[in-house]
């Protein structure tokens, strides 16, 4: 789908129909009619704007004649096992003499923020400015869903002590498998913040170059988040593996015990219970038998727990 948007002098903000100097042109899951007849009327060749919709691509900035292409990766959630987790799209951004063209697989969020018009300082026209503040907030979309992570790892380590099935463990190598991608997306464009540092391919504007400056460190504090909550969770993951096998084996200890109890009652009274006519047989004569083999049974089988719980077997 392709949308147009256009900024005024006076902060003004609008869709149009039409494709005029300094306008946004957003492409979102276009088909190849749409990037054909873009390339061809904005003077850009389709391959770079397809390479954009290649999940495989890796981000990077290339100068072309007559406009530059910067490739970025973006933060976005996909379904498995039934619950959304975090993985990563690439997103190009075409910068061209008349109009700046962004396209992605998907309506993100980054680009679902500029699409408001609620974004400070935005224009359309300004083109450097335009990318620099979109990779920004790309940059606080990896910081969003990193918040979103510690949530997941702090809930993950509230169950930790009651933990036995394997579905928390899945759950969190879902979670680590995410933090992989986030970490080697950010790693990815840090080279392209990088690269943009030293390109004379942008014309930059001292204030620019703050919003350069700022992004950069909004990346990086990004990407030792991201390591720190690897980290953590590479080392839940081995705890949770070993409560989960010590949690198992003191279900099947108890087990075992409850077992060894109630097998000295059920030896005694299947003892007394054969159907047998034997003379002489114990206590078979007096009233208070029976309550007195029940009685010895739970004595043996209370001397047993004691005896257990002693060697501390439990």
């Amino acid at each position: 789908m392709q949308t147009i948007y256009m900024s005024d002098v006076n902060g003004g903000f609008r869709q149009i129909d039409e494709i005029k100097d300094g306008a946004w042109v957003s492409l979102i899951e276009p088909t190849a009619a749409e990037i054909d007849s873009l390339a061809q009327q904005c003077a850009v060749d389709a391959d770079d704007l397809r390479s954009a919709l290649d999940v495989e691509e890796r981000s990077r900035i290339t100068a072309e004649d007559g406009y530059v292409l910067v490739l970025v990766d973006v933060p976005t959630t996909e379904l498995r096992s039934g619950r959304e987790w975090y993985v990563t799209i690439p997103l190009g951004i075409v910068i061209t003499k008349t109009v700046i063209i962004t396209v992605c697989s998907e309506r993100v969020s980054v680009i679902a923020e500029l699409e408001t018009g609620r974004v400070r300082d935005f224009r359309t026209f300004m083109k450097t400015r335009f990318t620099l503040q979109l990779l920004m907030r790309n940059a606080g979309a990896y910081l969003s869903a990193l918040r979103v992570a510690d949530k997941m790892i702090d809930r993950q380590e509230a169950n930790l002590r009651q933990a036995t099935r394997n579905q928390e463990l899945v759950n969190m190598m879902e979670l680590e498998r995410s933090l992989l991608y986030i970490n080697t997306s950010l790693v990815s464009n840090q080279r392209v913040l990088n690269r943009l540092v030293r390109t004379t391919a942008l014309k930059k504007y001292p204030e620019d170059d703050d919003l350069l400056e700022d992004t950069i460190v909004e990346n990086e504090q990004a990407l030792e988040m991201s390591g720190i909550y690897s980290g953590i969770l590479s080392g839940m993951m081995d705890a949770y593996a070993s409560v989960i096998s010590n949690n198992q084996n003191v279900i099947m200890k108890t087990l075992a015990i409850a077992t060894i109890v109630l097998s000295i009652p059920t030896m005694i009274f299947s003892a007394y219970g054969m159907n047998l006519n034997l003379d002489g047989y114990p206590l078979q004569g007096p009233i208070w038998g029976f309550w007195g083999i029940v009685g010895a049974a739970f004595v043996l089988a209370g001397l047993a727990i004691v005896f257990m719980a002693r060697k501390k077997w439990f």
